[in-house]
C-alpha cells in the first residue's frame, strides 16, 4: 500500500491496537474541544453529559489533564455535551461558572433551543467541534498513549456483529477469517 506521508500517522508502541483504533473517532472527538476551547489545564471543572462511546472517553481524556470531572451537576467551567439524541440544553448552561463553555459534540436530529438570558448572564458559550486534523490526531494518539487511555470495547469475530453495542465493536478479522 502506498500513502500520502500527509496522511498517515504514527502508531505509539504502548498504544493497544484494538482499544486504541476506535480513538482516531471517539478520542479526537473529545479531545479536539478540550485543547481548543483551553478545557485541557489541570485544576478546571469539566462536566461531561452522556456516557456513551464519545462519553466515556471525554471522561478519560479530561481527567488526564488534570481536570475535576463530574457527569452530573455543580460548577463547571466546561461541558462536553456527547449526546446525540434530543435533550434539554438550559441545565447544562446553568451548571457552568461565568465564562463557562458548553460544547457540542454530539449531533442531535433536531435543533437545539437556547435562550439568550442563559447565555448573557455570565458571558457563556456555547460552540460544536467535530473531530480533528492529521496533527491533531497524532497528538491526541501521543495524549493518550502517554497516559494510556483507551476506548472500552468489545472485541467480536465477524459473524458476531449485533446491533447491542455498548462503546464499540473492534471486529477481530485476523481470527474471523475460515481456512478453507
Amino acid at each position: 500500500m502506498v500513502a500520502d506521508e500527509h496522511f498517515v500517522l504514527r502508531w505509539p508502541e504502548n498504544l493497544p491496537l484494538d482499544s486504541g483504533a476506535p480513538l482516531l473517532c471517539a478520542g479526537v472527538t473529545t479531545y479536539s474541544p478540550l485543547k481548543y476551547f483551553g478545557l485541557d489545564k489541570p485544576g478546571m471543572k469539566v462536566g461531561v453529559v452522556g456516557l456513551s462511546w464519545l462519553g466515556h472517553v471525554a471522561v478519560k481524556m479530561a481527567k488526564a489533564f488534570g481536570a475535576e470531572v463530574t457527569a452530573v451537576r455543580g460548577t463547571l467551567d466546561g461541558i462536553i455535551d456527547t449526546v446525540s439524541a434530543n435533550h434539554a440544553i438550559a441545565p447544562l448552561l446553568n451548571a457552568l461558572t461565568p465564562h463557562g463553555k458548553l460544547v457540542l459534540a454530539g449531533a442531535p436530529e433536531k435543533p437545539l433551543e437556547v435562550a439568550a438570558f442563559s447565555l448573557l448572564m455570565g458571558r457563556k458559550l456555547v460552540a460544536g467541534s467535530y473531530i480533528g486534523g492529521i496533527t491533531q490526531n497524532q497528538e491526541m494518539l501521543d495524549f493518550a498513549a502517554k497516559y494510556g487511555i483507551t476506548a472500552d470495547i468489545e472485541v467480536v469475530a465477524i459473524d458476531y456483529v449485533k446491533s447491542d453495542v455498548r462503546y464499540r465493536f473492534v471486529i477481530d478479522v485476523a481470527n474471523s477469517i475460515k481456512a478453507e
